[in-house]
């Protein structure tokens, strides 16, 4: 087995995560995608995750399939630029962990690019290559309920679990991924009952979005909770910002001081 020497901080970092469900305290999670929001984020959370959701927050996609390897690995190593005592997670985007040798291949990518772990999207289909990461050194987080890599086929970006077919699945699926040895598990858009069942049923800690109170910690995207993006509602949101319309007032006063001669002023000018 191709065995990796992972930096201890990261395994730190990650060993903390895990004490804070057994002292049921909660973890705080948000995304990240450059080096001056990893700055700003560093400490303020336990995890910062460079999700796939990049392709939609930073390249105006309509979802995260058309995101790369190299897409990844440019903000991994910009978000891990500016960022010392936050879990540095990667996301692997779809085709990247397709098979074994391919999935370890650029989970070692992501770690030299400066992640701490990666995250791999899906249950029991994919355990086999995230039973091979593991095994190979590298320190995974599972991703189950609505995966937006899949979500095409899952009937669109829909709360799963509602029916009880999914909900055994789901269920299923954690249990799994624990057994795997994940070291933890993003639990995305199912019903709060049974975020809480899954929370339980598993010793590693469940992060959940859109998934109830429930659960060991959340995460959500940073620009959403800060109002960057007006135009993205989902129920689970709660903005904690309008930085939007900040931006815009700032914008039109600089517009307006540069059309009225007023910018820039002599104290703004070299002689």
């Amino acid at each position: 087995m191709h065995n990796l020497s992972i930096k201890k901080k990261p395994l730190k970092m990650i060993s903390n995560i895990c004490q804070k469900k057994k002292n049921r305290k909660k973890i705080v999670a948000l995304t990240a995608y450059d080096a001056s929001f990893a700055k700003i984020l560093d400490g303020e959370v336990d995890i910062l995750l460079v999700g796939d959701s990049l392709g939609m927050v930073i390249y105006g996609d309509q979802d995260t399939l058309s995101v790369t390897m190299s897409d990844m690995l440019r903000h991994t190593r910009a978000v891990a630029r500016g960022c010392e005592k936050s879990l540095v997670v990667g996301d692997m985007p779809v085709g990247s962990f397709r098979v074994k040798t391919l999935a370890l291949k650029n989970a070692k990518r992501f770690l030299k690019a400066g992640a701490g772990a990666v995250k791999v999207e899906g249950g029991r289909e994919v355990l086999p290559v995230i039973k091979y990461l593991v095994k190979s050194g590298i320190p995974v987080m599972g991703h189950i309920g609505m995966t937006p890599q899949t979500a095409q086929k899952k009937g669109g970006f829909r709360v799963q679990g509602r029916i009880r077919k999914e909900a055994e699945k789901i269920l299923k699926d954690a249990k799994a991924l624990n057994e795997a040895g994940v070291f933890s598990i993003v639990l995305e858009c199912v019903p709060k009952g049974l975020a809480k069942q899954v929370t339980r049923r598993v010793q590693v800690p469940v992060i959940g979005i859109g998934a109830g109170p429930d659960t060991d910690g959340q995460v959500l995207v940073s620009y959403d909770i800060l109002g960057i993006q007006s135009q993205i509602k989902p129920k689970f949101l709660r903005r904690y910002a309008n930085l939007e319309r900040q931006i815009k007032r700032a914008v039109r006063n600089f517009s307006k001081d540069v059309e009225e001669k007023k910018y820039p002023a002599n104290e703004e000018s070299y002689f």
